[in-house]
């Protein structure tokens, strides 16, 4: 199948402000993609409401990120640092659920960029509380309709989920209707030995896809195994959209959170137009195999 394509408004903006929707939406549409990713910072960085309705003039679909900065945990932190990442959690949500996406996605865990050294026994007990500290989050989600996807990062900005095997491992006995796996192609070349393979083993509980070059530039401008990633998502039986995630230089807070230090590409515009060209023509040369 075709995959929907979507980019994340990160290429060019960081937060997502009302205005910065406004602009970049209607080129979004117009350069031909399905799709159209929403970083949720802060509550009230833009309004769901004016988001959903531009995008259904536009015909663009909706997904939501999540975020965890710093003071997000959900494990090994106090009770009230706890509680208040589960209600802005249940925040996200309620932002999907008012623009239309299914999913929320992101690393629901722990801040981006905290690592510390775990024994077996630790994990397993933070996996435990994981657990624990999700359902009401679940729950709150599946009462709006939407399902939980959480990310592992690579080693270098958390020490908690890195491989799809530790994400199964930690999501084990929460429903998968309400809580499924972000597949991010960036992390996963640095994680997993073998990407198609990562990709099989989380069949049933894809909820989300990210792509991107290895340098987290345009799909296709790198040395990833493309063709090997859209047949495993097509093994899976995931057919939910790829969205582009990539960063602007020109944001420093942004530049320096997820450490872009350079372009990686001539335009933020032509990085976008790219990698959707890519991704179209590799499904339709990964069909025309099958």
């Amino acid at each position: 199948m075709n995959h929907p394509v979507g980019v994340n408004t990160w290429v060019w903006t960081s937060p997502l402000t009302d205005a910065a929707l406004a602009e970049l939406a209607p080129r979004i549409r117009d350069w031909g993609f399905d799709a159209v990713e929403l970083p949720v910072e802060n509550p009230g960085d833009f309004d769901p409401g004016r988001a959903a309705e531009l995008l259904s003039e536009l015909d663009l679909k909706p997904s939501v990120v999540l975020v965890m900065g710093p003071g997000r945990e959900l494990v090994a932190a106090p009770d009230p640092v706890i509680e208040s990442t589960q209600a802005y959690l249940r925040h996200v949500a309620d932002v999907a659920a008012r623009v239309g996406s299914p999913v929320i996605a992101g690393p629901a865990y722990t801040s981006v960029g905290r690592t510390w050294r775990l024994s077996d026994a630790e994990r397993r007990d933070c996996y435990a509380l994981l657990r624990d500290n999700l359902r009401p989050v679940l729950d709150h989600a599946a009462r709006r309709g939407v399902r939980l996807a959480v990310e592992p990062l690579n080693r270098y900005e958390t020490s908690l989920l890195n491989t799809v095997e530790q994400t199964l491992d930690a999501l084990a006995g929460l429903p998968e209707d309400q809580c499924g796996i972000a597949l991010d192609v960036y992390h996963q070349n640095i994680e997993e030995r073998d990407i198609p393979a990562a990709i099989r083993a989380a069949s049933g509980r894809i909820a989300h896809v990210q792509v991107c070059g290895n340098d987290r530039g345009a799909p296709g401008a790198d040395h990833l195994d493309w063709p090997g990633i859209l047949a495993a998502l097509a093994d899976s039986g995931y057919t939910g959209p790829l969205i582009i995630e990539s960063f602007t230089a020109d944001n420093a807070t942004i530049a320096t959170a997820a450490s872009i230090w350079r372009p990686l590409a001539t335009t933020q515009d032509d990085l976008a137009r790219e990698g959707l060209a890519f991704l179209r023509a590799a499904q339709t040369e990964q069909k025309d195999v099958t």
